[in-house]
């Protein structure tokens, strides 16, 4: 069976942009090269970042920072995680996302350039999220940010990642967050696999797979087992308490992998007394927002950018 006419129209053409054709340890030092080149095509960012290097975890930690009026003062800020299944990606190669909400709503964004597995698995990449989300608040005067108006956005791995920073801050005694935005987020490690809770038949055909996600998750887990008070920090799905969280906004697909795990996570912060605003958009898979000139890719654009300014508090 194939979901390929319940797709919008609009996107479709994604699809062949951006074949399915597996991962493999062997061959993953290709396949970021030849994401990083398709990323490339997109030409220059709205506004060009600013590189500045952190202490990190494990050694200097870039952070792309966008900045449309510097020398302001007081204002909102957004910490970006860049997405690509735990493993492929880069805040070097993806500024399009972080570069594009910062020219929008006139806010500073700053994009960590946290370490991928396998190379480097759990707790790795989330500690580098939060050593940057840290640095963020401790630097707010000289950044010209209000630190009781920063908040957090992923898309995919970089949406589950940003959902695990926000429970590692809430657990760790970080500084409130004023939001997190979570697009069409990777949450929960048995999707895909023989112990995932969802058996949706139109899900997860087109762009990240059920294989994809197996891999990402079997990449960053290493020889974690997910068995202990940081399991929430691993997959976000796992942590048993959510309250206290930031007001969320998710936005996801109706043929996203991640369609089911995203609703139950939005159900649960609800149940957990967290404030959360649920977008699923009709016809929509993986990645659908790169086709941006798409009615679904404005739709979600107008969505995320209004929440973004009414949770963060801009003008």
């Amino acid at each position: 069976m194939t979901t390929r006419h319940l797709v919008d129209p609009e996107i479709l053409p994604l699809i062949d942009l951006m074949p399915f054709s597996g991962f493999s340890r062997e061959t993953l030092p290709q396949t970021r090269i030849a994401s990083a080149e398709r990323f490339a095509f997109l030409g220059d960012p709205p506004l060009a970042p600013q590189v500045k290097t952190i202490p990190g975890p494990g050694g200097a930690l870039e952070i792309y920072w966008y900045d449309p009026a510097p020398g302001a003062k007081d204002r909102p800020a957004l910490l970006h995680v860049h997405g690509g299944g735990m493993i492929i990606g880069s805040a070097k190669s993806m500024q399009h996302g972080p570069s594009g909400t910062a020219a929008a709503l006139g806010i500073p964004v700053a994009s960590v350039d946290y370490r991928l597995a396998p190379e480097h698995s759990f707790p790795a990449p989330e500690e580098d999220c939060l050593a940057a989300l840290r640095w963020l608040v401790a630097n707010a005067a000289e950044l010209g940010v209000d630190p009781a108006r920063i908040g957090i956005i992923g898309e995919s791995a970089g949406g589950g990642l940003a959902a695990a920073t926000a429970l590692m801050a809430r657990d760790t005694g970080c500084p409130a967050l004023a939001a997190q935005i979570l697009t069409y987020p990777m949450l929960d490690h048995r999707t895909g696999g023989p112990s995932c809770p969802w058996r949706n038949p139109t899900t997860g055909e087109f762009i990240w797979t059920r294989e994809s996600n197996v891999f990402g998750w079997e990449a960053l887990r290493g020889d974690y087992g997910a068995d202990d008070e940081r399991k929430g920090w691993f997959s976000p799905t796992l942590a048993e308490d959510l309250s206290g969280l930031p007001p969320t906004w998710i936005g996801t697909g109706a043929l996203d992998l991640f369609l089911d795990k995203d609703l139950d996570y939005a159900r649960r912060l609800v149940a957990a007394g967290v404030p959360v605003e649920l977008h699923c958009y009709p016809g929509a898979i993986h990645a659908f927002n790169a086709v941006a000139e798409s009615q679904i890719a404005k739709a979600f654009a107008r969505d995320q950018l209004t929440a973004i300014a009414r949770l963060l508090k801009l003008g």
